[in-house]
Order: structure tokens, then C-alpha cells, then sequence
């Protein structure tokens, strides 16, 4: 590649010009996405890459991989909660978000910029001795979305000195992480499919490798040529040295079926040998209509051969020294295969002559037959004959297949026909893991699903979702196919969680369930609190009390001073006011000294509890915000990634950011069914910055809701995000249908959305861009800005639509202090009118997206109802804070108190606090901290500084810092 020129923030070239087109899809291409050439320089991110490309993905990768990694022996002692950057190590600048008056803020310049370096790491894979008589071997089920299914399980294949594992769907790093499963332990990923179900969570994965040490690790990833549109995609934000050794094979998805007639041979060493054997999909049941025009890149699916090396048989030492051998070195030649001089005589003893019979390695089948469409093809795979049991007698004519797993649904599994498909391997061990109805019953994420529960026996007002729900039909499993007598259906066994299936040692040939967790009900859970904390069974009923006595809204209005006082602080005694207030200056200043001057901030009562009019009219049907993932950087074992989902109600919903496991959270909180409901209902995703804790959800979302619309009469889902995240969609699109339309967050500011919302909304838009934070000259210039096109008022004009159709204002982008092209958003309600005649302003939400304090989003905030701000660090880390353009517990409230905010919800908290952030000296008058599954209503808006604090009771053994080897906090800052 070139070397580019070094652009400023206000010259850089669009990311679509620095980025390699991909090349043509090649048999068994080894795709090397990294560059050693001597004519680039290493970039931030240590990405090997010229620096108008880094300048495009400096910061677009997670969180720790944008600002690189603490450093050295950083990491474990920043998770004890103390400041460990000392002094500003890294440039600091002034200026923040622009729009409101001169004012100064406290960030990292040049990580807003997106210019932040560090050194080069290498990224090489890591080589791992190879033991070809391996003691221990195993396959494993990683039930990740047999639950919730939204994903296809992943299976790792176990070896002493090697890893492989099948799939990599969106949650299987939370479950990895919860059960001590180390993912740097990781050689290969295989694919069966190249689609969201398949390899939505790998992503995420290759940037948690990406930083993990001081160099890095890095992965084999393995998928049909299919694999190569995934790598384009992801290209447009995973810095490319995070992407190193991935492998495409087979031919392109236009050829006839005549190319896939042998199995291809991927990996053949003396660990094991893995083939692969294509499954395409024949919409007329045609074997030879495989070319049909419906057919997409990520429908072919992959069956994967797994074959071990043969048992040598036992060596005979009696039988070596008879033909002349003496003990030494040339015994273990002859155990490993090899022949070897006699040292009594002239002749050569081979193998056979000293050991034993051989036992046939095992074999392992993992078969993805995804669809009814794709079960021809299979039954007839040519491939797999040889794996057939042999109905001649003939000795050796054909291999054992000791263990297959089937990934399929169950409505293609449980049919006759498969069945007896299945019953062509003979004694062969079935394990169904695909989706089935039973699955549902046991959630995957154990964690998660107690903290759920516990919370849900405290509070079932603010969470709903216990972590179970009833066993009810789903999707694409069909109870009709499930009606298979006893006698039809094939032996198989239904797989569990981290079920084993044993092929090293021998004597152990077969089923394992002994890591199987211990099931539970949320009878079980329940009865585990109240005798671990018997104080806690006051509490539900205490809570309850609010809910009664918000019946009446009159006599909340009333009273609402009495309802607001808090009795316990939040962890600590102080409650402090978070902003101080210079009546004669009209200025003020945050907790940590910085001023806030300027036209745009305004002075505010101290402790001003006044209810808003929209909150005292409100009733259960206007608007909830359901907290979908409430951790930073990474999926952990109790928060997921960021996601907020703003339910509407009959008027449909909005999704803020979708970060990886968004859709799995939509259906532990809503259930299977209802989750199916939501995605069909959705009228906008708005996206606030290309970091991939808040959008690697996106195309799994999309990909769902144009399948469950297939058949109806639909319109595109309005997707709003910085312009990068479109590059992606419109890439991934040729692997699955999508079905969006785009909005740059740059045409959705406030003056432009204005503009157009008002008559001459074509010329004024256009016109109003060019006065806004991006303008020539301003601080925060955008590199990329542009007139309006055809294409982005068509989208304006959807905006228009769907603001109309929910019963909306205005959805309005705010620029924010965190990286190139961060934003918040702000939703505003139409106004009402009550039943007396009485005019109600609408209400009004706001959230943050990831940023430092900024008078952008403090002006964007006046007057909010609710107030939703990240607060990813503690108080005592406010130069991470800083060196991360993140904000402290501390100064998220100060943004909501200045600002007037009638309710503050804090978020997105660091994933070294497992359970409960720490916080100190919070005003628990309006504040509040954001749990996964929480779901906030407007109408309980007054009582919820009432409700959190009694919650401490329960995590008051766990407010510490996790010191878990698992959680790689900085990994994707």
C-alpha cells in the first residue's frame, strides 16, 4: 500500500479511500490482513498501517484497543481502584463539544481526535509445541444461544497443547469468561456459517485477543470463501492487525454443487485432521438447482470432520529385542510410526513387527443443516459416504464415526426424514444441539440469570425479567415436527451445557456431564437469598409501598418532597450537591475544579425535586427505558455491552446503541416470542460512535427483523450512526439481508434536524450543516463533511416519518468528548392534553453515548426528564477518566444536576466492578445506577431514587473490585 500523507483533524481522507479492496476469493486462501512492508509506519492501535488509514480506525476499535493497553504493570493494580496514571501522561487539550459559549473541559485531545499512538506490537501467532500423543482430548458444548436463540452453539474441540472452536456467536465471551474458559488458550475458529447466528461475537473476540498481553494474540479463523465479505466488512472498523490469519476455502457461491463433491482438508497434522464438506441450499428440491437466484453469500453451510490419529498398539519389548533392538531412542521411533535399523542385524524393523494392533482414531461429525432447504443436498452429500456404517459386512470399507453433533433447529432434526438419516452412522453417538424447546428452560448465563432473579424477588416493578420464563413455541421450532414416536425417532441425546464427549484417553470414549452446572429454578435462587440474607424478605414489600402510593399521581405531587427524601445514602453517608454554584457570576464548576462559563450554562436551584408535568400525567403506556446492557468494554459475566431500548408501546420502539448480545438480552428480558415482537416493531436504531461495545449487535438485529418480515409488507429500518458504521452495514448486506436505511449522525444535529423539520426543510437543513460544530474553522471540524445527497434527505425524510409514527417531537445527535464522531442523542414526546383540557409538554430523554463532561450535552440536557450518562469510572480514577474521555460517578451527576435533569441514570460502568459500581457521594435525590434488565417507566420516574437504595442490601458482601484473571478491563475502551 502507498504511504500516505499525515492529514490534520480537518484534512483527513475518508475511510473508504485508505482501506485495501478486497481481493478475488481464492481455494484455500491464506488472508494476511497485516503489512510488514517498509513503506507504512506502525499507527495508533499498533495497527501496521499508513496514517491517514489509522487517522480513519484510530479509535474505532473497543474501548482498550482505541487507547491502548494501561501498560506494563498497570493492569492489575488499576483494578483496586486507584488512579495509577499519575500526571497527565497524555496530551491533554480544551475545547470540548462546541455550541455553548467558550468553555473549558478537561480531555484527551488527542484521543478525541482520534491521533492517540503507541508502540507497534507485533500481533503474531503464537506458535504452541505440538504433542501428537495427546493424554487428553475432548469435544465440548458451549451452549452460548441454545436458550435464548438468537445464536448458534459454539463446540470446542479440546487438545492438551491445542484449541478449536466451531462458531462464534454473539455471547460467547460472557459465557466463556463466567466459566474460567480461557479464550487466549484459542488456536483456530471454525465457521459453519459465515452469518450473524454463526459469528456475531467475532468481533469482539479478535479485539479481546488483540489485547490481551503486551503483543497481543492472534487467531486462525477458518470459514468458506463467504469468510472474505466478513472480513471487508469488519474492516471499516477493527484495525487490520486484529484480523491477521484468517482462511477462506472452497470456491465462490456461483459454482455448481459438482465443485464440492470431496471433502476439502483443512488442518492435517499429527494432532488432528479436519475436513470440510459444503451444504448449499436448493430452494426446489433439485439437486442440480443449487445455482438458484435466492441463494446469498453465508447460505452455504459447512459440515466438519474431526479425525484423530490412530491408537498405536502397545509396544512389545520382548518382541524388539528379539529382532536385534537394543532399549533407547529407536524404541520411541517405532512408537511414533517410524522404522528403524536393527542393531543386531542387517535389516530394518518396522512398526508393525514390535507393536500391537491399532485402534482407529475417533471421529467427531459437526453437521449444520440450518434449513428444510438445505436437507437434500445433505442426504446426498457425496463427501460423507465414507462415514456411513457399512451394510456390506466389509471389514475397514469405512470409518467410525464415534460422536456427531448437530447444530440444526429442531424443527429440521426432529423430522422423519433426518431421522432417518441419522441412523446411517450406525452405533454412533447423536448429541441435538440446536435449538430446542427444552433449552429454554435452563438460562446459559447462570450469573446473570441469579443477579436477575435476586433483583426481580426485590423489585418485579423495575425488573420484570427473572432470568425464566415459561416454555413456550419459538421461532423456527415447531412443535408439529417434535411428535416423532420413540420407535421413528433416532438414539440421540439432547446436549447441555458444557457437555462432554471424551476421545482421549480411550478407557473414557464417550459422554462426560460432569462439568454440567447444577440446574436451578428461580424457586431455588429465592430460597438461597433468604437464607443467605434473611433481612432481605422485608424489603419487596417495603418497595411495594411506593407503587401503592403511586396510584394516585395527585397525592404523589403532593407529597413528592416526603416521597424523595432519602432514608440511606447510596454506600456512603455523604450526599453532597455535585455542582457548585456562583450566584453573582452565574457560573459554575464541577467537582473536580472545571469551570463552567458561558451563555449556555445556567444557573439551577440546588436540589430542585420539582415533577415535571409530563411524569405527574403519565400513564404505563408512554414510555419505559429497558437497560439492555449496562458495562463498558466488553461483555462480562454480569453487565452486558451498552444497549437501551426505549419501549413505546403500541407506537413501536428505538434502540440507543447495540452493542454484541443485544438481541439475546431483548429476549431474556421479553422472552423468546416478545423479543420477536420488539425487533418487528422497531422504528429507529440510532448508534452514538464506531466502538464496538455499542454496535457489533446491529447486523444481528437487522438480520432478524428482515427474516420475521420476509413475508409482510414492510419498510427499511432507519439505522442513525456516524458514517463508518454504514461502510460496515452496506458491507455485511451481501451476506444477509439487512433491509436498512442510513442517517449520518452529522445530518440529525439539532439546527439541521430543525431546519428540516420546518417548511423549506431541503434548502434550510442543507444550509443550517454549514453552521454547526463541524463548520471550516471550528474546533472539532469534521474530516469528512459533505453537502447534503438525494440519498440523505431520503433519509431526513424517513426521520420525519417515524418521529410522526411514535408519536415523537424530535430525535436530535449531540457531538460529544470521546473519539472521532461520538455523539449523544436527545428524544423528545409530542405534548398531550389531559383529560381536564391541560396542555403536558412531552418528555424528554437523553443519553450520553461514551464522553467527558461537555457543555454540548449539558446544554442538550436542560430541562431532560431523564438524564442517562455514562459514568465507567470511579471517583478516585478520574485520570483514566481523562486519559479514556470517559466520565466519573461524579461528574455524570454534575452534568445532570447543572443541566436540571429531573432524573439521572447512570451506565456503562468499568467491568472490574462484576456487580455494583463504586460510588461516593451521590445524590441520590435524583440519581440512580443502571442494572442489565432494569426496565425504568416514565410513570415510575418519582419513585426511583426511593427503590435503588434498599437494593444495596443485596451486594453488600460484593461491592469490591474484581480481581478475576478473566475480566481484560481495557481491552476495548
Amino acid at each position: 500500500m502507498p504511504q500516505l500523507p499525515s492529514p490534520s483533524l480537518r484534512r483527513l481522507l475518508p475511510l473508504s479511500q485508505t482501506l485495501v479492496s478486497p481481493g478475488a476469493l481464492l481455494h484455500l486462501s491464506r488472508r494476511v490482513f497485516s503489512s510488514t512492508s517498509t513503506s507504512v509506519h506502525p499507527a495508533p492501535h499498533g495497527c501496521l498501517f499508513p496514517r491517514a488509514a489509522a487517522a480513519g480506525l484510530r479509535a474505532l476499535a473497543y474501548r482498550g484497543q482505541a487507547s491502548g493497553r494501561r501498560g506494563n504493570h498497570h493492569h492489575h493494580l488499576l483494578r483496586r481502584g486507584n488512579s495509577t496514571l499519575g500526571k497527565k501522561s497524555t496530551e491533554m487539550g480544551v475545547g470540548g463539544g462546541g455550541g455553548a459559549g467558550d468553555v473549558e473541559v478537561v480531555f484527551n485531545k488527542t484521543r478525541a481526535e482520534g491521533k492517540d499512538g503507541r508502540k507497534g506490537r507485533s500481533m503474531e501467532l503464537k506458535s504452541r509445541r505440538l504433542n501428537p500423543i495427546n493424554t487428553i482430548c475432548y469435544v465440548q458444548i458451549l451452549g452460548t444461544g441454545m436458550d435464548t436463540q438468537d445464536t448458534s452453539p459454539s463446540i470446542l474441540l479440546f487438545f492438551d497443547k491445542q484449541r478449536f472452536i466451531f462458531n462464534a456467536g454473539e455471547g460467547l465471551q460472557r459465557f466463556c469468561t463466567e466459566h474460567k474458559i480461557k479464550l487466549s488458550k484459542i488456536d483456530h475458529i471454525f465457521l459453519t456459517r459465515v452469518c450473524s447466528e454463526t459469528a456475531g461475537g467475532l468481533p469482539g473476540l479478535v479485539l479481546t485477543l488483540a489485547g490481551i498481553g503486551e503483543e497481543g494474540m492472534s487467531v486462525n479463523i477458518w470459514g468458506p470463501s463467504d469468510l472474505d465479505f466478513l472480513a471487508s466488512a469488519m474492516r471499516s472498523f477493527i484495525p487490520n492487525r486484529a484480523m491477521v490469519h484468517t482462511h477462506s476455502f472452497g470456491v465462490e457461491q456461483n459454482e455448481s454443487s459438482s465443485q464440492y463433491k470431496d471433502a476439502t482438508v483443512i488442518i492435517d497434522d499429527e494432532v488432528v485432521r479436519i475436513s470440510a464438506m459444503f451444504v448449499k441450499p436448493s430452494y426446489n428440491n433439485e439437486a442440480s438447482d443449487l445455482t438458484d437466484t435466492n441463494l446469498k453469500p453465508g447460505d452455504t453451510a459447512i459440515i466438519y470432520a474431526c479425525e484423530l490419529p490412530e491408537l498405536k498398539g502397545k509396544f512389545d519389548p520382548a518382541k524388539a529385542a528379539a529382532l536385534g533392538l537394543k532399549p533407547g531412542p529407536k524404541y520411541r521411533e517405532l512408537q511414533l510410526g517410524n522404522s528403524v535399523q536393527s542393531d543386531a542385524f542387517d535389516k530394518m524393523v518396522h512398526p508393525s513387527d514390535v507393536l500391537g494392533l491399532s485402534i482407529p482414531g475417533p471421529i467427531v461429525l459437526l453437521v449444520d443443516c440450518p434449513t428444510k432447504y438445505h436437507v437434500h443436498e445433505l442426504f446426498s452429500l457425496q463427501a460423507l459416504t465414507h462415514f456411513y456404517e457399512d451394510s456390506s459386512g466389509q471389514a475397514g470399507s469405512s470409518k467410525k464415526v464415534n460422536c456427531v453433533i448437530h447444530l440444526g433447529p429442531s424443527s429440521v432434526t426432529k423430522s422423519l426424514d433426518y431421522q432417518n438419516w441419522m441412523r446411517r452412522f450406525g452405533a454412533t453417538q447423536h448429541i441435538m444441539a440446536g435449538h430446542e424447546i427444552k433449552n429454554i428452560e435452563n438460562p446459559i448465563l447462570k450469573g446473570s440469570s441469579r443477579i436477575s432473579s435476586r433483583l426481580h424477588f426485590v423489585c418485579p416493578h423495575l425488573f420484570p425479567s427473572s432470568g425464566f420464563w415459561p416454555v413456550e413455541p419459538v421461532n423456527d421450532v415447531n412443535l408439529e415436527n417434535n411428535k416423532i414416536s420413540s420407535l421413528q425417532a433416532c438414539e440421540n441425546v439432547s446436549a447441555a451445557n458444557l457437555l462432554k464427549f471424551h476421545l482421549r484417553p480411550y478407557a473414557q470414549l464417550g459422554l462426560d456431564r460432569a462439568s454440567i452446572p447444577n440446574l436451578s429454578t428461580y424457586g431455588d435462587i429465592v430460597d438461597e437469598l433468604l437464607s443467605e440474607i434473611p433481612e432481605i424478605k422485608e424489603v419487596p414489600e417495603q418497595i411495594s409501598k411506593f407503587w401503592q402510593s403511586n396510584a394516585d399521581q395527585n397525592t404523589i405531587h403532593s407529597s413528592s418532597k416526603h416521597m424523595l427524601m432519602v432514608e440511606e445514602p447510596w454506600i456512603t453517608e455523604n450526599t453532597s450537591v455535585s455542582i457548585v454554584v456562583d450566584e453573582k457570576s452565574n457560573s459554575g464548576k464541577l467537582q473536580d475544579g472545571t469551570p463552567l462559563r458561558g451563555s449556555g450554562w445556567r444557573k439551577h436551584p440546588k436540589g430542585n425535586t420539582d415533577m415535571p408535568c409530563c411524569v405527574e400525567n403519565a400513564t404505563r403506556e408512554d414510555m419505559e427505558i429497558t437497560f439492555l446492557g449496562t458495562g463498558s468494554s466488553q461483555p462480562s459475566k454480569y453487565r452486558n455491552v451498552s444497549s437501551i431500548y426505549i419501549n413505546l408501546f403500541a407506537r413501536g420502539g428505538i434502540l440507543f446503541d447495540c452493542g454484541e448480545g443485544t438481541l439475546g438480552q431483548l429476549k431474556r428480558r421479553f422472552g423468546v416470542s416478545g423479543a420477536d415482537e420488539v425487533v418487528k416493531s422497531l422504528k429507529c436504531i440510532w448508534i452514538s460512535h464506531i466502538h464496538a461495545d455499542h454496535h457489533t449487535g446491529v447486523a444481528r438485529v437487522l438480520a432478524l427483523r428482515s427474516k420475521l418480515l420476509e413475508e409482510v409488507p414492510h419498510k427499511p429500518l432507519l439505522v442513525i450512526g456516524p458514517r463508518p458504521l454504514e461502510r460496515f452495514l452496506n458491507a455485511y448486506s451481501t451476506l444477509e439481508d439487512l433491509d436498512m436505511q442510513f442517517l449520518d449522525c452529522r445530518h440529525t444535529l439539532k439546527s439541521s434536524i430543525e431546519a428540516f423539520l420546518s417548511d423549506n426543510a431541503t434548502e434550510s437543513a442543507t444550509s443550517q450543516l454549514e453552521n454547526t460544530i463541524f463548520a471550516p474553522g471550528s474546533r472539532m471540524e469534521n474530516y469528512s463533511r459533505k453537502a447534503l445527497s438525494s440519498r440523505d434527505i431520503s433519509a431526513l425524510v424517513k426521520l420525519k416519518e417515524v418521529l410522526h409514527e411514535s408519536g415523537l417531537e424530535v430525535l436530535y445527535s449531540v457531538p460529544v468528548v470521546h473519539c472521532p464522531l461520538a455523539f449523544g442523542v436527545v428524544l423528545r414526546a409530542k405534548e398531550k392534553v389531559n383529560s381536564t383540557g391541560k396542555v403536558i409538554p412531552g418528555w424528554k430523554v437523553v443519553y450520553s453515548g461514551d464522553t467527558r463532561p461537555c457543555p454540548a450535552l449539558v446544554d442538550a440536557s436542560r430541562a431532560a426528564t431523564v438524564l442517562i450518562h455514562e459514568a465507567t469510572f470511579e471517583d478516585s480514577m478520574k485520570d483514566e477518566a481523562i486519559a479514556r474521555n470517559h466520565s466519573t460517578t461524579k461528574e455524570a451527576i454534575a452534568v445532570g444536576t447543572s443541566a436540571g435533569a429531573y432524573r439521572i441514570i447512570l451506565t456503562h460502568f468499568s467491568q472490574r466492578y462484576p456487580k455494583i459500581p463504586v460510588v461516593d457521594n451521590v445524590d441520590m435525590q435524583k440519581t440512580c445506577i443502571a442494572f442489565d434488565l432494569m426496565s425504568v417507566n416514565l410513570a415510575d420516574l418519582p419513585v426511583l431514587p426511593k427503590v435503588l437504595p434498599h437494593l444495596k442490601l443485596l451486594f453488600k458482601d460484593e461491592m469490591g473490585v474484581d480481581e478475576s484473571d478473566e475480566v481484560q478491563e481495557a481491552v476495548m475502551h
